[in-house]
Parts: C-alpha cells; structure tokens; sequence
C-alpha cells in the first residue's frame, strides 16, 4: 500500500482561493488532495514540476482548464512522521505563485 501523506491546507486556500476558481475547480480540488495524499511526487500522473528560485522545495500540479492555466501549488514535508502535504494556493497561473510566496511559512 502507498505511504499516506496528511494534508494539511493553508486557511487562505479555503477562503481566498477556492471561491475565485470555477465551480468544476472547486469540485476538483477533493480529488487533487487525495492524489497528494498517495503519490505527491508522481501526482498519479497529472503534471506536476518541482519549483524554483523563491519557491525552491515546493511544487506545483499543472491545472489546463478551458484554455486557462491554473496551479496548485504545495510543499512535501518527508519528516517529521507523519509525512504531510502542505497545499499553499490554488489559483491561475501567476496569482498561484504569487500567493504562495505570501504564504510561505
């Protein structure tokens, strides 16, 4: 059985994010953390990169919806035990990066 990862979501995410996204992207959004929760570095096969600069350590799942490009964007704790999945923002593209480097702890 795949390890499982807690998820834990930054409160902005819930209050800020979600109710900007389309409906179908909210919705979307429970699947997206049980796909962290089993394989959050392979996301089950959904695109997803490692990040850069600023946000160095985190990643982003890569979300085409309707033309749009949207991102969440979260960062893999390995240790302590229990390993956990922290999921910073969910947004378009440049407001998902933007976001999580406000958020970032």
């Amino acid at each position: 059985m795949a390890t499982q990862y807690k998820i834990q979501i930054n409160q902005s995410v819930i209050q800020q994010d979600l109710p900007e996204l389309p409906e179908e992207l909210q919705d979307d959004f429970v699947r997206y953390q049980q796909v962290l929760a089993i394989d959050p570095h392979g996301t089950r096969g959904i695109p997803s990169h490692a990040l850069t600069g600023k946000l160095a350590r985190y990643r982003s799942i890569e979300i085409d919806w309707l033309g749009i490009a949207y991102r969440l964007v979260y960062r893999i704790y390995e240790s302590p035990v229990p390993k956990r999945v922290l999921i910073l923002s969910f947004a378009e593209h440049d407001d998902a990066y933007e976001r999580a480097q406000d958020r970032k702890r």
